[in-house]
């Protein structure tokens, strides 16, 4: 059995040695090459906004409000509390496009829905609840309360 070991380890000495001299023992092996995506394109600038304007819909009366909302504020609609987490909208074409974090609570503290909405596809990230609709209709970029945006 030592003799066997012995013949293989003469036999297979070169091989081991020549594969040592390809391995870089800084890298445990593995070289690695990052080169550029050309096909990545990291697509337009985006910045926060200092508030939103939303829609609700109360659908029992049929009547929609307009609500000019703060980051981290929260207002009160009937049953609901809306609380803009974050506004964010294309640098070259503000008035475009517009993405807002959302969360809305019932007056009990229940979560109803926290997620995305986008302005020009308001049906995409819906808010689901029987009384209340609730859309973003543009990030307010020039202050709040002002109906600019």
């Amino acid at each position: 059995m030592t003799r066997l070991l012995a013949v293989l380890a003469v036999l297979l000495w070169p091989q081991l040695v020549a594969a040592e001299d390809l391995v870089d023992p800084e890298q445990d092996g593995v070289q690695l090459i990052q080169e550029p995506n050309p096909n990545f394109d990291a697509g337009p600038v985006v910045l926060e906004a200092p508030g939103a304007v939303l829609r609700a819909l109360d659908k029992t009366v049929g009547r929609t409000t307009d609500i000019d909302i703060a980051r981290g504020q929260t207002v009160l609609l009937g049953r609901i509390a809306v609380r803009l987490i974050e506004c964010r909208y294309p640098e070259d074409t503000p008035e475009a496009e517009a993405y807002a974090q959302i969360q809305v609570l019932d007056l009990d503290g229940v979560e109803l829905f926290n997620g995305w909405m986008v302005a020009s596809s308001p049906a995409l990230v819906a808010l689901e609840h029987p009384r209340y609709d609730v859309w973003v209709l543009r990030c307010s970029i020039s202050g709040i309360g002002t109906g600019d945006g």
